[in-house]
């Protein structure tokens, strides 16, 4: 009898441990999965990074605008590092947009190079914020970007700032708030940002995450021009309220910078804009 209790005990003992291990592989599995999502580091978003997973490609991306005419622009951010502006002004880009700063906890490491450097060959240029309102309050990350780059000056060269309002790579798709919560949050943004330069920021957003998140909010429209982001041929349609955009991020994908976008006009219409 003590044999047969002995058995039942060494293999009750076996089953056990195995029933341990295998969550255990099971979740070392999961993480050398290279197909599992992956939350990135706090500080690297960037302008139009969530487009693709949530919206897609739609065709040759980037067809006709608006006007008659536009203008070639890029944005770009720390993930370009030292960007070769000779090269993009040659190919006929003449204004960019760079970031500035995340939340009130980043800070573009490559801004120095990017601004001046877009400036000094003669681009017209401005800063971007990538809000995260579920970290501080619009106003105080109006405050950050100010503070950190965002600022603006009547010199006919600089453009107004951007706040860069889009899918949450860190978290909740919007980012925890409510319709009527988020719209209060970019009101605080935007009108701490109007204070501090007499300037009303861009708004940049995708159609699909304004309607979602603000509840498809017409609250802006009258006075913040409207950076729209769609990758297909025709820009399809814009958040409630705005009856044109001013600029189109219609791909990420393009050469030396991937990140293009037109500006609806001529570059005239540019430099109005930079001097508000």
């Amino acid at each position: 009898m003590r044999v047969h209790r002995s058995g039942t005990t060494l293999a009750g003992a076996a089953l056990t441990a195995l029933a341990l291990l295998l969550p255990l592989a099971a979740s070392a599995g999961a993480a050398q999965d290279p197909g599992a999502r992956q939350t990135p580091p706090r500080g690297s978003a960037s302008m139009g990074m969530g487009v693709l997973a949530h919206d897609g490609q739609r065709g040759a991306p980037g067809g006709a605008s608006a006007q008659a005419v536009q203008t070639e622009g890029v944005d770009v951010s720390s993930h370009q590092g030292n960007v070769a502006w000779s090269t993009l002004w040659n190919s006929g880009v003449k204004w960019a947009y760079v970031k500035a700063t995340e939340g009130t906890y980043y800070k573009n490491t490559y801004f120095n190079q990017q601004y001046t450097g877009s400036y000094n060959v003669g681009m017209i240029r401005g800063t971007y914020h990538f809000a995260t309102p579920d970290t501080t309050t619009g106003a105080a990350q109006a405050d950050y970007f100010v503070d950190n780059g965002g600022g603006w000056s009547k010199d006919g060269r600089t453009l107004p700032g951007v706040l860069d309002i889009e899918w949450n790579p860190y978290g909740a798709t919007c980012y925890g708030k409510t319709q009527a919560g988020m719209v209060a949050w970019i009101r605080d943004f935007v009108n701490r940002y109007k204070a501090r330069t007499g300037r009303d920021a861009v708004i940049y957003t995708a159609t699909s995450w304004w309607t979602q998140c603000t509840g498809n909010s017409s609250a802006f429209a009258a006075t913040n021009p409207l950076w729209i982001a769609r990758y297909a041929a025709a820009v399809g349609e814009l958040p409630a309220g705005w009856q044109y955009y001013t600029m189109w991020q219609y791909t990420s994908s393009g050469p030396t910078v991937g990140d293009h976008n037109h500006f609806n006009g001529d570059l005239s219409r540019v430099q109005a804009l930079a001097n508000g």
